[in-house]
């Protein structure tokens, strides 16, 4: 099947955008039946986490102490004006995995996959794979 891109919108500067349900799309139409999806943001101002889904406000806590700790305002030596967004996603990271087991994405039961915007709103790609055990 190969790498499937994802075309995701971002609303705000720095948001968690719950791509979930797209990412088990890709698994279930994969075929494959117990193995790994691999979940990969080729940009350095967004990446992408495994973590809780079920409450929206800690999607809005990350976002929130993120900024906290690495505030826009800050003194940086990037002239861009998005330092703190690059920052952000080293602390995040550029990719993910998670297990498929009987042709469904596994995850645990309050977890959800989320495209973690730094530096919009904007567009992104998404790039998904899944490969077999």
């Amino acid at each position: 099947m190969g790498w499937i891109t994802l075309e995701v919108r971002s609303r705000r500067r720095a948001e968690l955008v719950d791509i979930t349900g797209r990412v088990a799309e890709v698994v279930e139409r994969s075929g494959v039946r117990d193995g790994t999806c691999h979940v990969f943001v080729p940009h350095t101002t967004a990446g992408v986490t495994i973590n809780e889904g079920a409450d929206p406000d800690v999607a809005r806590d990350i976002e929130s102490h993120l900024g906290e700790m690495v505030p826009k305002e800050a003194v940086f030596q990037h002239a861009e004006g998005n330092s703190d967004s690059h920052i952000k996603t080293v602390l995040i990271g550029p990719s993910c995995e998670a297990p498929v087991r009987q042709g469904k994405l596994a995850l645990g039961r309050w977890q959800a996959i989320f495209l973690c915007e730094w530096d919009g709103p904007r567009t992104r790609q998404v790039e998904v794979a899944v490969s077999p055990v």
